[in-house]
């Protein structure tokens, strides 16, 4: 079942409402001595998370199918960065992480059992009741598994979205009378925390696509100062209009200098990297955009930002680390064996 995105949480009874956790969906299935991991795209999970194998083959049921989301603590949050280097082609190196960053599966809805193989098509109203009943009997006893939490309460949800961060991005609401729809989206909707943040521009990619024939920006590239007075590169924005490249262009290449980026720089080696996402321009570090982003992690944005507005009147030293930190919810204390 997917989720579709929304701008603001529901109301109604016929909701309810579960953190949006920062991790990798999965679902999670055993039969007898078989256990299956598949994440949303289909993709094989079992190879990279053998501790949740294992694991799985421990607790007391032995025909279950789980929706959840696989994610990695570390500390007093969940690490998205941490969880990605468990994706690994190399078997010894998978053993090893299980062993230094083991993963905990978060279930939030139970779709089969060895006493109702037909679960997923009840309403979710049926099927959570279920799941706690599953979990109080399954896994109480286990390291690797928790109840995902949930609440019927608005001012509850509103709380979570408010508090996102250190693990969660947001919030999730469902329908309670429907049941399980997998590859649809009108039964669940996801909110997300959006902000927005300072950064100075220290380079630019030029777009494949022309404009008049002349070659126009395609996506800036964002800094941010460390304590250090050190420019390291954060992210990028595209969200670039049509009409305004030509423009921003000239003003972009009147700047094209010595690299603004005296710490961490675009184009370093990347199993994402491509020739041409390896090809930017750099910039003297004289201007500062507003962006609106959704996640923040590993001093970098996780996704792409959207342009707000410039700021001249800023000054691009002022753009540091500093205006990300935010105070978010421990994680682990919304879960529960």
């Amino acid at each position: 079942m997917e989720a579709r995105s929304v701008d603001a949480i529901p109301r109604g009874r016929e909701w309810q409402y579960e953190p949006k956790w920062d991790g990798f969906r999965c679902l999670l299935s055993r039969e007898a001595d078989s256990v299956d991991l598949r994440s949303k795209s289909g993709e094989d999970l079992a190879r990279y998370f053998p501790e949740l194998v294992a694991a799985a083959l421990k607790l007391k049921a032995n025909s279950f199918v789980l929706d959840g989301e696989i994610v990695v603590p570390q500390g007093k949050s969940f690490s998205f960065d941490a969880l990605l280097q468990r994706i690994h082609p190399a078997a010894s190196r998978v053993k090893k992480l299980a062993q230094d960053t083991p993963a905990l599966y978060l279930a939030f809805d139970l779709l089969k059992t060895v006493k109702d193989r037909q679960l997923a098509e009840t309403p979710l109203s049926e099927r959570r009741p279920a799941l706690e009943a599953f979990a109080k009997a399954n896994f109480r006893n286990s390291a690797s598994f928790r109840l995902s939490p949930v609440t019927s309460s608005y001012a509850t949800a509103q709380k979570w979205l408010a508090q996102s961060g250190g693990g969660s991005d947001g919030v999730i609401a469902k329908r309670i009378d429907l049941p399980y729809r997998a590859g649809n989206r009108d039964g669940m909707q996801k909110i997300k925390r959006f902000r927005s943040a300072d950064c100075v521009v220290g380079g630019f990619r030029y777009a494949t696509n022309r404009i008049r024939g002349r070659k126009v920006v395609g996506s800036l590239l964002l800094g941010l100062y460390d304590d250090e007075g050190l420019l390291h590169h954060v992210g990028f924005s595209s969200a670039i209009k049509q009409e305004e490249k030509p423009g921003l262009t000239d003003r972009l290449e009147a700047l094209i200098g010595e690299s603004g980026f005296t710490g961490n720089a675009p184009g370093g080696p990347s199993r994402w990297s491509t020739e041409r996402s390896a090809k930017w321009c750099p910039l003297k570090p004289k201007l500062v955009v507003e962006v609106c982003y959704d996640h923040f992690s590993g001093e970098r944005f996780r996704h792409g930002t959207s342009i707000l507005r410039w700021r001249p009147d800023k000054a691009p030293q002022q753009c540091t680390f500093v205006q990300l930190k935010q105070k978010a919810a421990d994680p682990m204390k919304l879960l529960r064996p």
